[in-house]
């Protein structure tokens, strides 16, 4: 669905300065926004067999129950937050899908649907330098044995609070963050980046579809 002109990105203004920081290549990384992404927060008690099988069946693939990991790719993906919390991710307008497929899997059971797609936007880092620069704010070990594809984790990246989800191998990153902070880290990542040098030089790597999973 295409972007409705009245909504605004908080940091729809540096989209050329990242995409001037972004470098290709084998010693690359790269930054852009992925806008308006849909974002559901969902509780739920998975002991109930029966409402988890609906959930299941409603998004496709059963909650990711392992802490820190994700589940499903698409259109929709689940990141695990809690032991009764998820975050359920999708195209830009599928707000009111997710909702009302989740709140009619969890009908007579006990559970909570929000629509927070408000509350963050959602950053993508990727490039064979990606984890090199997080690592400069970022206290998680990010080495491919401890944190790798399918992975995510609520933390903070240079003192800003976010949920960080490794999508694939390349390595890329969906950085998941509070707009209010999101031109903060914005630029900090920029700043990052400059070590690698700074202005693209050849064109950036093709970008995957958003909504794409592990």
């Amino acid at each position: 669905m295409a972007t409705r002109p009245d909504k605004h990105s908080a940091v729809e203004h540096l989209a050329g300065a990242m995409e001037e920081a972004s470098l290709s290549g084998e010693r690359g990384v790269a930054l852009r926004e992925l806008r308006c992404l849909a974002q559901v927060d969902l509780r739920a008690d998975v002991r109930d067999a029966r409402a988890a099988g609906r959930l299941a069946a409603a998004l496709g693939s059963p909650l990711p129950t392992k802490p820190n990991t994700t589940a499903g790719g698409e259109p929709w993906s689940t990141l695990w937050l809690g032991p009764d919390e998820w975050l359920v991710v999708g195209p830009e307008g599928d707000e009111l899908r997710i909702e009302r497929a989740l709140r009619a899997a969890l009908a007579g059971a006990h559970g909570s649907v929000v629509d927070v797609a408000a509350n963050r936007t959602t950053l993508e880092l990727r490039g064979p330098l990606a984890r090199e620069v997080l690592a400069k704010g970022c206290a998680l070990d990010l080495h491919p044995r401890r944190f790798r594809a399918g992975d995510c984790a609520q933390t903070a990246l240079a003192r800003a609070q976010i949920v960080l989800r490794q999508v694939d191998g390349e390595p890329r990153y969906w950085i998941l963050v509070r707009c209010s902070f999101a031109p903060y880290l914005v630029e900090w990542l920029i700043d990052a980046m400059a070590e690698y040098g700074g202005v693209r030089s050849s064109p950036a790597p093709a970008w995957g579809s958003p909504s794409s999973g592990r």
